[in-house]
């Protein structure tokens, strides 16, 4: 087994999306294609409903896979299929647009006001741009979780850990999603399927996500320019991104327990053209895209199994 070591660390940066909402932006469209096959993740985390009760009202998607988790708070949805529902703490919704879906994300005041989730784009391959789209509402009383010898909790969206398996399977990119939460003092090592993208997202608390312990080892961005004191130890809002080599992944939890999200898939390796929700291979396809949503032709499929 080889550990795979970090290539760069990202630091999430604060964005306004949708009709207001306000959140921070981990990675997105400036660092395609380093993250492939996923496009973008997006932490929203606020107490203060004003920066989120906006939300994203009506609008198209295709060729992506939108995937969202929400941690606090409830989040109704919609979308041009008929599906609808609302997910609250620990749910997940996996939606592939694919040839096209029109949707709505909309958040409602909790009552403790918080609401914290988070918001994946994957990209599908040229081959399945056009699927029919689906949809997939996961409540948290079906994701189950794996409990190792060390201490180590996991919630196992998808992908498989210790014999546990997720609920979402049969998904494009062979992607893993994983929720995390190493003790103190405690390593965790995990095996990550050879070629693929692995990340790591930091939620709560610290640790040292691979065997360095030199802080300029690897790229760090979005730190600011004269970030002589940076630390090797990640913390929350940072995105890890693992280099390509290993077959395993190693965190290390210190003095205080760390949790993080852990999402791994199978690059597509093509060319990537991408405008607002909609991403494409070309400019082309793009414009076509666009032309059907004005025209009223943009949805081929109004059911789900259709």
């Amino acid at each position: 087994m080889t550990v795979r070591r970090i290539a760069k660390i990202f630091k999430s940066r604060p964005t306004i999306e949708g009709a207001g909402v306000h959140l921070k932006r981990a990675f997105g469209y400036s660092q395609v294609p380093q993250f492939d096959p996923f496009l973008m993740l997006d932490d929203f985390h606020t107490a203060n409903p004003a920066e989120y009760l906006a939300g994203f009202p009506w609008h198209p998607h295709r060729g992506i896979e939108t995937i969202t988790y929400v941690l606090e708070g409830l989040v109704e949805h919609g979308d041009s299929m008929g599906n609808k529902g609302v997910i609250g703490p620990g749910d997940v919704q996996w939606m592939t647009a694919g040839s096209g879906i029109i949707h709505q994300e909309m958040p409602r005041e909790s009552p403790t006001g918080m609401m914290w989730g988070f918001q994946f784009w994957a990209n599908l391959p040229a081959s399945k741009k056009m699927m029919p789209p689906r949809y997939r509402e996961v409540k948290a009383a079906d994701i189950p979780m794996a409990t190792l010898d060390s201490g180590v909790i996991i919630k196992v969206v998808c992908g498989e850990v210790a014999g546990v398996r997720g609920p979402v399977r049969d998904i494009v990119i062979d992607p893993e999603m994983l929720d995390v939460s190493v003790p103190a003092g405690t390593a965790f090592t995990h095996r990550v399927k050879h070629g693929h993208t692995a990340i790591a997202y930091l939620l709560d608390g610290e640790g040292y996500f691979d065997d360095r312990r030199d802080a300029f080892a690897f790229e760090m961005v979005g730190k600011g320019w004269m970030d002589v004191t940076r630390r090797c130890i990640c913390g929350p809002e940072t995105v890890v991104l693992y280099e390509s080599d290993g077959t395993e992944v190693t965190v290390t939890a210190v003095d205080r327990p760390v949790r993080f999200l852990f999402i791994s898939g199978k690059p597509l390796d093509e060319p990537v053209a991408w405008y607002g929700p909609i991403v494409m291979n070309t400019q082309e396809e793009l414009r076509v895209a666009f032309d059907e949503y004005a025209k009223g032709t943009f949805v081929k499929q109004t059911k789900q199994g259709d």
